[in-house]
């Protein structure tokens, strides 16, 4: 049985020497985030102590008084300052752990703001069924969680695997603005397809934003409801594959931005700078894929 991670026990190490080093690659294998958190309050103190030497070396008029002694002692209260200091909410440590996450697929890179489907507030938010080794409730995750499904309705219409999983990201804030169901069970509409006349199965009824001549307004739509995410991908393989009105989206290959901009063309959603915004999730998904197979 393993030992659960402490943060704590990292704490108490500095990452210049090769045990603490150590600890952080086992402490990562355990609890990534909280390895990270806490690798980028050691940089933060590290800063913050050379910043204290060198403003407390401006200050000196004289170092006639300083010798080793001095020395040791200034620099072991600017060590107790720097700990102190660090890992203060919304400080040095915080920017740099935002960017270790997105840098290592633990947190996506910016997402447009989505409007093409539904918006409402989840009640609670998906946490994917990732693999091991991957973050939970992370964009790597999402990613992850999907790919099977993708792979599955790619080899029906001949659309890239990402490129769903883009669509499905961008049209679920990457899993966690779904639609649901009055009693917030999941609907499992990955892309936001409507319920027109000829849908007879489950509906759920939302609140969505559509856009009517460049003007967005809130309004309720029915969507169509799913048993399962395999199913939504697979719905969204036959519209895309049957319908006259997406052909130019299927033959758009392995071209990202001829995929994105004819969606917004045959009329897929109703924002204006819809294509614009799932180009840009489509990189960030490219990416986390790279990261899977690498």
């Amino acid at each position: 049985m393993s030992t659960p991670f402490n943060p704590a026990q990292l704490s108490r190490t500095s990452y210049g020497d090769a045990r603490g080093m150590e600890s952080l690659k086992t402490a990562a294998a355990k609890d990534p985030k909280a390895a990270v958190r806490e690798a980028a309050k050691q940089f933060e103190s590290l800063f913050l102590q050379q910043l204290l030497k060198t403003m407390r070396e401006s200050a000196q008029s004289s170092g006639m008084l300083e010798n080793e002694g001095t020395k040791l002692g200034s620099e072991m209260l600017d060590t107790q300052w720097a700990g102190k200091l660090s890992g203060q909410p919304g400080g040095l440590s915080d920017m740099i752990a935002r960017q270790l996450e997105r840098q290592m697929g633990m947190a996506p890179g910016p997402i447009p703001r989505q409007d093409s489907a539904n918006r409402s507030a989840p009640a609670n938010p998906l946490k994917p069924q990732a693999s091991a080794g991957v973050p939970r409730g992370s964009a790597l995750g999402f990613v992850s969680q999907h790919q099977a499904a993708a792979e599955a309705a790619e080899q029906r219409t001949g659309i890239p695997s990402e490129f769903m999983i883009a669509q499905a990201a961008h049209e679920t804030g990457w899993g966690k603005k779904e639609i649901r169901h009055a009693d917030g069970s999941p609907a499992y509409n990955l892309f936001g397809i409507k319920a027109g006349a000829n849908w007879n199965g489950p509906t759920a009824e939302v609140m969505t934003t559509e856009y009517v001549g460049g003007v967005a307004r809130k309004v309720v739509q029915k969507f169509r409801a799913y048993s399962s995410y395999a199913e939504s991908f697979a719905d969204y393989a036959n519209l895309m594959k049957s319908s006259p009105r997406y052909a130019n989206v299927v033959k758009s290959g392995d071209n990202a931005h001829q995929f994105a901009h004819g969606l917004q063309r045959a009329g897929y959603a109703t924002d204006p700078a819809y294509a614009d915004k799932l180009s840009k999730v489509i990189n960030t998904t490219l990416r986390l894929q790279r990261s899977l197979t690498a």
